[in-house]
């Protein structure tokens, strides 16, 4: 994982490098999928959260595309 300040940043070091845009994620949209997927780490009945729910919660966040998809089973491109 990479952080960079900005989108334009981000494509800057990419186009530099001749490597693939990848799904951007904010600090907003990481910090509300720790806090959710960790929410009950704590608890003894704990486990990861199903297919399902996984695509809920990156729904949720605005995450989406094939990159998301826990039942993909290949990276598509940029998505």
């Amino acid at each position: 994982m990479l952080f960079f300040r900005s989108e334009e940043a981000i494509h800057g070091w990419c186009e530099e490098r001749d490597h693939p845009v990848r799904p951007i994620v904010t600090m907003e949209q990481l910090w509300g999928l720790a806090r959710t997927w960790y929410s009950t780490r704590l608890q003894v009945e704990s486990r990861r959260p199903a297919p399902d729910e996984m695509v809920g919660i990156f729904a949720g966040l605005g995450l989406e595309g094939a990159f998301w998809d826990p039942a993909a089973d290949s990276f598509a491109g940029g998505e």
